[in-house]
């Protein structure tokens, strides 16, 4: 019996049964990716070792978070999730999640804008700090604008033609991943503020957001959990006589989609509250540094002009000013 499953899967030109053995064992080769995998990392490894040379330290935890970030990309594309993503459902909702939310976290965390930008010529490096401080920059890292760039992409995919259209074309399939990681970054690259970001906005901002993505992440689950089945011709067609039904399949792909987003959004407000931490502790040090300067009788003012009454560094500060603001 299992040698007949087995001829006829291979005859309908798909892989063999999903077994667990098949878990760790099926895998595919796609030498650009891991091309693309290889140069990345070594660029990464190389722009280190440069800031390393020249007395730059750089913590090993950032370096890790972007090799694991690759290294996940190429385990989502090669592992028997890129084997068998085009007959069952829930692989490519893996995919989907891993892409759109755990490699473009770790990504950020890696900090690799910060590096190319030390590494930059003077004039480049200028030209990258117009480039990310312009209007358009701005606009397009607006809180409302990246919630909706994180949480559109895979509503559209799913609920639109371009869901068979990537079971069907491997470069659709490829362009499709593309856009749902940079999306993924410019969230994670704006909201964690790690690296130069266009914008300062308030961390809070960011819980805000992710509230909002979680309900998006439950609703799609629960339309594809309820809803009619997506691509039903495409997966009819395979004749598939082995693994879950139709409808089951798409269950797990669903449930993978809601709790799996949600699970990946814990990290993600642990290192928000941390960065919180980090940030009052910083504030908090320079108010005492400024107050203890203050009370000094002999110690320097700054001031903008001769006459005026010396201006301390929170007066400046959006977040601050209105609270210590002169009475």
């Amino acid at each position: 019996m299992h040698n007949t499953v087995l001829s006829s899967a291979l005859a309908l030109g798909g892989p063999p049964p999903l077994t667990w053995l098949r878990v760790l064992t099926s895998w595919r080769a796609q030498p650009g990716m891991l091309a693309m995998v290889v140069v990345l990392i070594g660029g990464y490894a190389l722009g280190v070792r440069r800031q390393r040379v020249e007395g730059q330290p750089w913590p090993w935890s950032r370096t890790a978070c972007f090799v694991a970030g690759m290294a996940l990309i190429a385990l989502v594309e090669l592992s028997f999730l890129g084997v068998y993503d085009d007959v069952l459902f829930w692989p490519r909702a893996v995919q989907n999640v891993m892409l759109l939310m755990v490699v473009p976290m770790l990504l950020a965390l890696g900090m690799p804008i910060t590096l190319i930008r030390d590494l930059m010529p003077a004039r480049w490096r200028a030209r990258l700090s117009r480039v990310l401080h312009s209007q358009p920059a701005r606009a397009l890292t607006f809180p409302l604008v990246v919630t909706v760039l994180l949480v559109v992409p895979l509503p559209l995919l799913y609920f639109s033609p371009l869901y068979e259209l990537t079971l069907r074309d491997p470069v659709a399939s490829g362009l499709s991943g593309l856009v749902v990681t940079l999306t993924g970054f410019g969230y994670f690259w704006s909201r964690f503020r790690l690296d130069p970001t266009p914008r300062q906005d308030s961390y809070g901002v960011t819980l805000v957001i992710t509230i909002v993505e979680m309900i998006g992440d439950a609703v799609l689950g629960v339309v594809l959990w309820l809803g009619p089945l997506v691509a039903a011709a495409y997966y009819s067609g395979l004749a598939r006589d082995w693994g879950p039904s139709l409808r089951t399949d798409q269950v797990i792909g669903a449930g993978v989609l809601w709790i799996g987003g949600d699970v990946i959004a814990l990290p993600f407000i642990a290192v928000i509250f941390s960065r919180m931490a980090r940030e009052d502790e910083r504030h908090a040090a320079r108010i005492d540094a400024d107050l203890d300067a203050a009370a000094l009788p002999s110690a320097p003012v700054r001031s903008e002009s001769a006459g005026e009454a010396p201006r301390l560094w929170w007066e400046d500060d959006p977040q601050l000013s209105q609270r210590f603001r002169r009475r």
